[in-house]
Order: C-alpha cells, then structure tokens, then sequence
C-alpha cells in the first residue's frame, strides 16, 4: 500500500474520519452564548507541563492533557515525555488528565479485542500516577477515528477529540470533536487569533489542540510566547476557557 495513503493522517485515515462524521451516531447540541474555548495537549511532552500549563495557570484557566501512559517518560530526539509524577502534578493542579490510549498507536491498527484492553491499561497506568479520577475524555492518536471502536468509545468517554479544522457550533458528534492544531510555523500558529475572533462573534465552541512547548518547538508544537498569546485574546475577547470536561458540563451534555 502506498506511504501516502497508509500513513498516519494520509488519505485512509481523511476517508474515515469524513465517514465518522457522516455517518456517525447521536449528535449533541453547542448551544451557548458565551464562546467557549478549550486548549489541549496530546501525547503530553514534559515542556507541555513546565511551560503549557505554566501559562495557562498565569491566565487563570487549566487544559485538558491526554496522555498515553505506554509512551509516558520516554526521551526522543527532540523532546521528553511526561512522566507518571508529571501527570499527578497536572491532576493536582487542577488540570484535565484524559486518554490518549496506553500504546499510542493509530485505533485500526489495534485488533478490536486489544482495544478495550489498552483502553483499561491506561487507566490503570494514570491510577497508578496518583490522577484522582478515570479519564472521561479521549484523543484519538494521529486524529484518526476508526468507525468500528465507536461503541467502545461511548461506553467510556464524554467525548473523542479529532482534527477538522472546524469550530464546534450547532448538532456535532460528541465522539468527533473538531479541533485546530496549534503547530509550525509560529507565524501561521498567532494567526490562530483569527479563529478565537469567529467563536466570539458567532459563539460556540473553539477546540485547540498542541504537543510541546518550548523555545524551540516541534513541527508540532508553539511556542510559550504563541500560547500566551492565544490564551489572552481568547480571554480579552470575552471567551469562557475550559477544560474539555468542564466544557461539557457547561453546555450540559
């Protein structure tokens, strides 16, 4: 099969998500008047706790942080990720600790019976961490739905959050939340303004979406000064800052 299309976010991976969002199950109402915004951390490396949440704290607001506990305190190339006394530190700060599957791996390359059992190993590795309570939200890992784990999903999470590209406003799926990735280049990552603008003229709810945090970021990540940035306007502009829990309960799903 080509790269292009086997690889994680190629096409294969576009076509589910846009048949997820097709055809998916009950939709849940955004009706808000209050613009709501929520900034999220996957795979959560150590400068998305020492520096992410640092400025989150600064304004006030906390995140929402999906771990993936088999991944958790490994050290790659170019960053370190957090480790069981990192994701007992978010919890005790007062941020959102969600799930982001124990081996990160894209769901259709996980056999349906292994699901549920990677599912419950990540639980069980940020229980062990000292985080207070199961995670009720999800991200999927490469923002790669998969139609047959939907079921599983329901049974476990308040929500799934994807990519898109979109705001949430009106009947969306509560197991395909649309999300903006925050990423490089930096210049197109404080354009991200424009998108906290759009929720707060027209309010729904805006779902950001990062990896590391640092002076020298990632393809996938932002800077601290780009973060505080976003976080500010979206304050400044009249926006409610929640967690994705915190989020859902507001909106009373």
């Amino acid at each position: 099969m080509p790269d292009a299309l086997a690889r994680p976010g190629g096409l294969i991976d576009r076509a589910l998500n846009r048949a997820i969002v097709r055809f998916g199950g009950p939709r849940r109402v955004v009706a808000t008047d209050t613009p709501l915004v929520s900034f999220t951390f996957d795979d959560v490396p150590d400068s998305a706790l020492d520096q992410g949440a640092a400025v989150l704290e600064r304004h006030g607001v906390r995140g929402t942080f999906y771990i993936a506990g088999g991944i958790a305190g490994t050290v790659e190339p170019a960053r370190r990720l957090i480790s069981a006394e990192g994701c007992r530190a978010l919890d005790a700060r007062g941020h959102e600790v969600g799930c982001h599957t124990f081996s990160h791996r894209r769901l259709r390359d996980i056999p349906g019976r292994e699901l549920a059992a990677d599912l419950d190993r990540n639980a069980a590795f940020l229980a062990e961490a000292g985080v207070a309570r199961p995670p009720r939200n999800f991200a999927f890992p490469y923002n790669s739905g998969w139609p047959p784990a939907r079921a599983e999903f329901r049974r476990r999470y308040r929500s799934c959050r994807a990519g898109g590209e979109g705001i949430n406003r009106g009947a969306v799926d509560p197991l395909m939340l649309k999300g903006y990735e925050i990423r490089q280049p930096e210049a197109e990552a404080r354009l991200l303004t424009r998108q906290i603008d759009a929720v707060a003229e027209e309010p729904g709810w805006l779902v950001f979406f990062s990896h590391d945090v640092s002076s020298s970021p990632t393809p996938y990540g932002c800077t601290p000064e780009t973060l505080d940035l976003l976080v500010g306007h979206a304050l400044a502009r009249g926006c409610t800052v929640l967690t994705v829990d915190a989020a859902i309960d507001r909106l009373g799903w």
